[in-house]
């Protein structure tokens, strides 16, 4: 596991390796690859300047939490008209994925965080999903705004890293960038189709899925994958380490900003970000962090199916060692 879960996770650029967002999805990847091989450094001892903290907003008034909840309930329907690969999660497991998102915000000294989107994984290999929450206040429950099947590391391979545990911030000082739809060697759009956006959480300390263990600088991202090879297999685990997402909820976060609040600041302070969508739809709302947890569930829930036989036929040979 990437240190503790009581830690918030701030990008930082390794020192000597090329920051993704001005790369290409090629030579990031490369990038990302060659610094994941460093066992020598830390991704803590690799840090770049002081990280820009989190914009804060002051906690929402009775009347604005109101609002603030009606917007979440449209985001909801939203969710459900734009998102392809949606699972049905029953009420008494989406509290009880509430209590577990509290629970890591608790961990990481932000329990009491409300009036923003939140985005958590459960990377247990029986669950595999994705899950947006939102809350007012406080003193509110968490409400699940959606959730979608994802792929995360898959152990047991040459550099194939765990995903890791923790709470990590999304910061433009580590700017996102877009895929630019080229093909592998295997014939396999690791990032998937042209313009999808590739979340970059930068460098972190990963647990290493080979060989004896131990841990490594790893880059994390959250990204679309080969939309015709490699999507139809979310719901299990199989990344390099990294978060694999549906197209089209990669489409949603974006449009909508769900984790764009600190790329928003940026904005509204008269930066122009190339990597933002011009037809974007930012909520006012947006949130900033990506949850990561382990359930460890020993069995798979009815609610997150596994991919079916049919998942597999379109898989090339060695089409699954691409993040």
């Amino acid at each position: 596991e990437v240190g503790p879960a009581s830690t918030v996770h701030r990008p930082s650029p390794a020192s000597g390796a090329s920051g993704a967002s001005g790369a290409s999805p090629a030579s990031a990847a490369s990038a990302a690859s060659a610094a994941s091989a460093a066992s020598g450094t830390s991704a803590s001892e690799a840090e770049a300047p002081a990280p820009t903290p989190p914009r804060r907003h002051p906690p929402l008034s009775a009347d604005d939490a109101k609002n603030a909840t009606e917007r979440a309930i449209d985001m909801r329907k939203r969710f459900t008209q734009e998102v392809t690969r949606r699972l049905n999660v029953p009420a008494s497991e989406q509290r009880a994925y509430g209590d577990r998102l509290q629970k890591a915000l608790d961990d990481a000294d932000l329990g009491d965080l409300a009036g923003e989107y939140v985005a958590m994984v459960d990377r247990a290999s029986n669950v595999q999903a994705l899950f947006i929450y939102f809350r007012a206040t406080p003193s509110n429950a968490w409400l699940m705004i959606g959730a979608s099947p994802v792929g995360t590391g898959w152990p047991g391979q040459y550099d194939h890293f765990l995903t890791p545990l923790g709470v990590f911030h999304h910061s433009p000082d580590n700017m996102d960038f877009r895929a630019e739809g080229t093909t592998n060697d295997n014939g396999i759009r690791g990032y998937g189709a042209r313009d999808m956006r590739i979340y970059d959480f930068g460098w972190v300390d990963g647990e290493r899925g080979w060989g004896k263990g131990g841990k490594s600088p790893m880059r994390f991202q959250m990204h679309a994958t080969d939309p015709d090879r490699l999507e139809p297999l979310l719901g299990i685990r199989h990344s390099k380490g990294c978060v694999r997402i549906p197209a089209s909820l990669n489409t949603f976060l974006d449009r909508h900003g769900i984790l764009d609040d600190d790329y928003q600041a940026r904005v509204e302070a008269g930066k122009s970000l190339r990597v933002l969508r011009r037809d974007r739809d930012i909520t006012p709302i947006a949130g900033r962090y990506l949850v990561v947890i382990d359930s460890a569930r020993k069995t798979r829930p009815a609610w997150s199916p596994a991919p079916g036989r049919n998942a597999w036929s379109k898989l090339p040979k060695s089409g699954d060692t691409a993040d």
